[in-house]
Parts: C-alpha cells; sequence; structure tokens
C-alpha cells in the first residue's frame, strides 16, 4: 500500500479537516508513514491567517522538494487556506508540488491525486469553484481520529464578519450552517463509539443559524444546538469555539450556566482593549461593550474560565491604546491569553493602513503583556490548590514518573499521579500551579 505523510498548520479547524483528509486517504487505499523520508506522498494542510504559519510552511516545504528531488515519484500536496488562496499561482511558484485544494475540496482528492500519478499537475481547484456552489463541507467524509474519547464536531464553515485583519472569508467564505439534525446525528454516532467530550467548531460559532431563513425547517439558534446536544445520553462534555463577543447573547450564557454538558469555559477574542484599536480592526463593538459582557459571563457563571485572543501592534496602536489593552486584562483577569504579534495579510484592509508600530515597540509590548498574562493566570490556578475537580483523562502525561493527563471543565490542563484509564472521569485534588497547568492526585 502506498503511505502518506500529513503535517498540519494552523487552528482547530484545520485539525479536524486533517481528520477528513486522512479519512478520504486511508479509504482511497494509502496508509500512514512514519515520517517524510518513507511517504509516497507528502500533504501539508496550511494556514493562512498569519505570517508566522507560512513561514514554518515554507521551511517545511524546502525538505518537502529535497525529498521530491530524491525520489521524483514521490508527490506532494499542499491543502487549507494558503493553498486556496494562492490556487493556481502555487505551481509556478513551487515546482515540485503536483496536488493543490482547498478546504472544501477534499473530497476530490483521490482523483486529484490519480491525475498527479499520471502526469497532470494541473490538479488546483477550477477558478468556477465558489464557496456558495459548496455551502458546508460534507459530514459524510470519513475521518480517522487521534482520539478515542473527543472529537471534534464543524457546525459551521465560513465567516461574514470581516474584520479588517483577516483573510478567513475570502478563503473559507461566508457563513455557512450545518442542518442541526446532521449535527445532532453526528454526535449520537460519536458517543455510541465512546466519545465522551465533543469540541463543536466554527469561525463564530455564536452565528449558528444566523444565516437560515427563519422559517427553515428544524433551524435552531446557537443555544438551541447545545440544549439539543445536552440532551445526548452519555454525552459528558460538551465545548465550543470560537465565539465573537459581538453574537454573544443572553441565551448562550443561561445554556453556559444551566446545561449540564456544556463546560464552564469560553474562548472570546478580545483582540484589543482600545476602542479606537477595535474601531480599525472592524470588530463591531467597543471596550465597554467587552467588559460589560464579560462581567454577565462572571455574574452567571461565577466558576467560569474565560480565555482569549490579543493581537500587539495593530497599525495605529498608540502607547495609550496598549495601556488600556493591559488595564482591560488586569479588569477581566483572564484564565489564558493567546498573544499575537500584527500580522500583515496581503488582500486586507489592514495591510493598508498607515501609523505601523515600530518593532522595537512590538517586542517591548508583547514581553509586557505575556507577563501580565502569565501572573494573571497563575494567581487564577493557585486558587485552585486543594480542591478536588473532576478531570477526563486523555492518557499519559509527558511528565515523567509514569502520572496521567487530563483536562477540567475550565480546559485547564492537569498532570496527575493515579490508576485511572484514558475517557474516564475522575477526580483529582490538586496540588500544585503553573499558569499553563495543574498537578494534583487521583482522589481516592
Amino acid at each position: 500500500m502506498p503511505s502518506y505523510y500529513l503535517t498540519t498548520f494552523g487552528c482547530q479547524m484545520n485539525e479536524h479537516d486533517s481528520e477528513r483528509i486522512r479519512g478520504v486517504l486511508e479509504e482511497d487505499g494509502w496508509q500512514p508513514a512514519s515520517g517524510p523520508e518513507t511517504a509516497d506522498l507528502l500533504v501539508f494542510n496550511t494556514c493562512a491567517v498569519r505570517k508566522s504559519a507560512e513561514n514554518r510552511l515554507l521551511g517545511r516545504l524546502g525538505e518537502a522538494s529535497r525529498l521530491k528531488k530524491e525520489n521524483p515519484g514521490r508527490l506532494v500536496a499542499l491543502g487549507g487556506c494558503f493553498a486556496q488562496r494562492r490556487r493556481e499561482k502555487l505551481f509556478n511558484e513551487l515546482p515540485f508540488l503536483d496536488v493543490a485544494f482547498g478546504p472544501r475540496s477534499i473530497a476530490e482528492l483521490p482523483r486529484l491525486l490519480a491525475n498527479a500519478t499520471a502526469g497532470s499537475r494541473s490538479a488546483a481547484p477550477a477558478p468556477s469553484y465558489s464557496f456558495e456552489s459548496k455551502p458546508t463541507l460534507s459530514a459524510d467524509l470519513p475521518v480517522r481520529r487521534s482520539d478515542r474519547f473527543r472529537a471534534w464536531v464543524q457546525v459551521m464553515s465560513g465567516c461574514t464578519n470581516c474584520c479588517s485583519y483577516c483573510v478567513v472569508p475570502s478563503v473559507r467564505g461566508p457563513e455557512r450552517s450545518r442542518p442541526a439534525a446532521d449535527i445532532v446525528a453526528e454526535v449520537e454516532r460519536l458517543v455510541d463509539d465512546g466519545v465522551a467530550e465533543v469540541t463543536l467548531l466554527g469561525q463564530n460559532v455564536n452565528a449558528y443559524g444566523l444565516d437560515l431563513e427563519k422559517d427553515s425547517p428544524g433551524r435552531l439558534t446557537f443555544s438551541g444546538l447545545l440544549h439539543r446536544l445536552d440532551a445526548i445520553s452519555g454525552l459528558e462534555r460538551i465545548r465550543f469555539t470560537t465565539s465573537h463577543p459581538r453574537d454573544l447573547n443572553d441565551d448562550l450564557i443561561a445554556a453556559i450556566r444551566d446545561l449540564p454538558g456544556v463546560c464552564e469555559h469560553l474562548h472570546l477574542p478580545v483582540q484589543s482593549g482600545s476602542t479606537h484599536v477595535l474601531g480599525r480592526m472592524k470588530r463591531g463593538y467597543t471596550r465597554d461593550e467587552y467588559l460589560a459582557l464579560a462581567e454577565r459571563l462572571y455574574e452567571a457563571v461565577p466558576e467560569l474560565a474565560l480565555t482569549t485572543d490579543i493581537i500587539v501592534g495593530f497599525p495605529g496602536e498608540r502607547e495609550e491604546d496598549f495601556y488600556r489593552t493591559t488595564t482591560l486584562v488586569e479588569r477581566i483577569r483572564f484564565d489564558g491569553a493567546f498573544t499575537f504579534v500584527f500580522s500583515s495579510r496581503p488582500g486586507t484592509e489592514a495591510a493598508g493602513l498607515p501609523g505601523k508600530v515600530p518593532e522595537k515597540a512590538i517586542r517591548r509590548r508583547m514581553r509586557e503583556l505575556v507577563s501580565l498574562t502569565q501572573r494573571l493566570a497563575q494567581a487564577k490556578n493557585r486558587q485552585l490548590i486543594g480542591r478536588q475537580l473532576p478531570v477526563l483523562v486523555e492518557g499519559s502525561s509527558r511528565h515523567a514518573g509514569g502520572q496521567m493527563r487530563g483536562r477540567t471543565r475550565t480546559n485547564k490542563i492537569v498532570n496527575f499521579s493515579g490508576a485511572a484509564g484514558a475517557g474516564q472521569v475522575v477526580d483529582v485534588t490538586i496540588d500544585s500551579a503553573t499558569s499553563t497547568t495543574l498537578g494534583g492526585r487521583q482522589a481516592c
């Protein structure tokens, strides 16, 4: 059997797309290879959201070019958002490339590979391909999950927010919701297969159902979908990502508060604490509106773990804007924050904005912000020392000493001593804490 080696860059949606890529390939007769050197096919599932991801990809493509020279019969395939964005240009830029396909063309991969094997490199998606013609990625595609007890479930595709810095709407298209009945049926199948936790995926899950006509049969809002999924017997936990502050309403807050299966964790990107910068980003909310939303969340769900994304060095970000970001972080006390340096993406509005921030100022601001978020996260985690928390076991920890690894309902990683097996939910007494992990022992 021919073998493949898959490398994934980017977000959870890309991780889930890679599960589909593996499923499609293995049903087509390919088997996974132990490394790129032994593979007959190299597949890269790419990201175009940040320049750093593209830089890492280019490094790996250099290796692919070398391996192709060593074995001209080896195939190289490029998928994902970067491939979707570049399309036909890729074959001129990467002469060793055999196949290119976008996120919604995964089902075409066997045909594209067959064409490449026959000597045709013109395997990119046809120019007539449109997002509107394929509103969602088929849930019928085979999936090869790497985790037996946890699963991604895509509830919608695309994004219609059009933030000034983001390429997602141009590569994944506008928001399109999957039928609720299809999602419920998929989750029921996963639970029957032993899955204990699902994570619902969408570029903006809060907008689920809003693109459908109000009189569409079976139409649900996102909170309504959570109610349907919470009623599935045997499903321990429901997570979801990513949420947009503009579309997070009281019904969703009530669902997090009231539904036993919905975890007390919310990833809610703020991106900046300055209303001035948020306006330039076209985020659709102000600093005060985000603060008020966080206050409502904490009031409804006191145990909520709130995490976020923050961009540093957006064009026009002044010292006073950065100060407003740090004061917002101090006020909300996030449980964790993914901090990014602004990445200019060709074709976006932000790429042409004036007010480039000096590199020296960006580096200083990033150091200050990372230090602040880590200090606050560690302080919150230390408050958990001495408590007993339910932990879903994921498997063996990377730590020495035969420890296990799992997550709390609030999505905190726990390394603990005990005899629990993967997929079990056990009580763990917390003994130690860092900014990113907890340590403990399985309760008797």
